[in-house]
C-alpha cells in the first residue's frame, strides 16, 4: 500500500487526515490479492459495491489497488457482457446469486471513467473498453419501450421487464460515463445516446413506468445523484422528501417508517446535495453519521436503529466507507470525483418525447 493522499479527504467534523488514511487502509485490507473487494472478508462481492470501493481508493491515490479491482471485472465478465449479482468473498468461482442485475453491470463505466480521470492512463482505458462496451450492450438489451431499464436477467435467461427507479437512475449515470469514454476514444455510439435520452425522459416524466418503491430513500435522491433530474426540479424533489427521510443528527433513513438510518444512503444523499450546489447541507449530513465510524478499523457500520440505540447489522462494509470517501472527495475538490458526479463533460443523451 502506498501512502494515501488525504489533503482533499479532510473535512471538519467528518475526517482528519489520519482518519481518512485509516479508512482507505481499511478498504485495502479487505481487498483480495486478485483485486476483488467484497463487502467484508467472508461476505459476498457484488459488482456495484466493488466498483464503489475501487473509486474510493482512487480518491486517495491508491491507483494500483483500484486498477486491480477493475481488472478483476475484466477477467471475470460473462460472455453476454454481464457479471453475476453475488460472489462469495469475491471468489469468481463461488457464485451465490446467478442473476445479472443491470445497474450492477452498468456501473463499471462509472468506475473506469473515474479511474481514467484520476490517472490519465490511456492504456488502462483501452484495456477496459471491451468490458465497458459489452456491459453497456447487455444492459441496453433489457431497456423497455418506455425507456426504463428492466432490472435483472435470471440464470435461466428470463428477463425481468419491471424497472426500478433507483437502478435505472444509476444506469443513467453509467451510460453518460460510457458515452464520455466512447468520446475520449473517438468511437461514436449514437444508439447509446438515444437510449440514454429515452431513459432520462422516463425518469423525469414517467414515474408510473417504475415499480413503486417510494418508501425507500434511494428512490427519492437517486434521480438527482444519477444526473437525470437537475436544477430547480432537483431542488424541489429533495425538499419534498427531506423531512420524510432525514433524521437530524443521525443520518438518512433507508426506508420509512423504519427507525433505521444507514451510512451509505446518507453519504449518497450528501453527494447528491453537493452536485446540486448545496455543500453546507451535504457537510451537515456527513457530520451526522460519524456515530457509525469504527475507530479501530476506520470503516463504518452499515446502519443504526435509533429507537433501540443499536448498531445493526453488525457489518463494517467497504461500500459504506467508499460512499463516504467519495462524498468527502467531492466536497474536497478531487477533480475526477467532481467531474464524474458533478456531470462535467458527461453527455446527457438525446432526450425526446418519443416514448411519451
Amino acid at each position: 500500500m502506498t501512502t494515501p493522499r488525504t489533503e482533499h479527504l479532510v473535512l471538519p467534523g467528518v475526517l482528519t487526515a489520519g482518519q481518512a488514511a485509516a479508512t482507505v487502509a481499511g478498504i485495502v485490507a479487505v481487498q483480495r490479492e486478485d483485486g476483488a473487494i467484497p463487502w467484508f472478508r467472508g461476505h459476498h462481492l457484488d459488482p456495484w459495491d466493488h466498483v464503489e470501493a475501487a473509486m474510493a481508493l482512487d480518491t486517495a491515490g491508491e491507483h494500483e489497488a483500484a486498477e486491480r479491482a477493475y481488472l478483476w471485472l475484466a477477467r471475470h465478465q460473462n460472455e453476454d457482457g454481464s457479471w453475476y449479482a453475488a460472489y462469495s468473498d469475491g471468489r469468481f468461482d463461488a457464485v451465490t446469486d446467478r442473476g445479472r442485475e443491470t445497474n450492477f453491470v452498468a456501473y463499471i463505466a462509472v468506475g473506469v471513467w473515474h479511474h481514467y480521470l484520476s490517472t490519465g492512463d490511456d492504456t488502462f482505458l483501452e484495456r477496459m473498453w471491451p468490458a465497458v462496451h459489452a456491459a453497456v450492450e447487455f444492459v441496453l438489451r433489457l431497456q423497455q419501450p418506455g425507456g426504463q431499464i428492466g432490472w435483472r436477467r435470471d440464470d435461466d435467461g428470463t428477463d425481468t421487464a419491471d424497472a426500478l427507479l433507483t437502478g435505472s437512475s444509476s444506469v443513467h449515470h453509467a451510460l453518460r460515463c460510457a458515452l464520455a469514454i466512447a468520446e475520449q476514444r473517438e468511437e461514436a455510439q449514437p444508439d447509446w445516446e438515444l437510449a440514454t435520452g429515452a431513459l432520462r425522459h422516463a425518469i423525469r416524466h414517467h414515474p408510473e413506468r417504475f415499480l413503486d418503491k417510494n418508501r425507500y430513500s434511494m428512490d427519492w435522491y437517486y434521480p438527482v445523484l444519477g444526473g437525470a433530474v437537475t436544477g430547480p426540479e432537483a431542488k424541489a424533489r429533495i425538499e419534498e422528501g427531506w423531512d420524510r427521510f432525514v433524521v437530524p443528527g443521525l443520518g438518512v433513513r433507508c426506508v420509512v417508517p423504519n427507525p433505521w438510518v444507514t451510512g451509505g444512503e446518507s453519504a449518497e444523499l450528501a453527494l447528491a446535495l453537493w452536485a446540486m450546489g448545496e455543500s453546507d447541507r451535504a457537510l451537515e449530513v456527513l457530520q451526522s453519521i460519524q456515530h457509525l465510524r469504527d475507530t479501530e478499523s476506520g470503516l463504518y457500520w452499515t446502519g443504526y436503529v435509533f429507537d433501540d440505540g443499536a448498531i445493526w447489522p453488525r457489518e463494517l462494509t467497504t461500500w459504506t466507507a467508499g460512499s463516504l470517501l467519495l462524498a468527502v472527495a467531492a466536497l474536497g475538490g478531487h477533480e475526477a470525483t467532481c467531474r464524474v458526479f458533478g456531470g462535467e463533460g458527461l453527455p446527457s443523451g438525446l432526450e425526446s418525447d418519443c416514448c411519451a
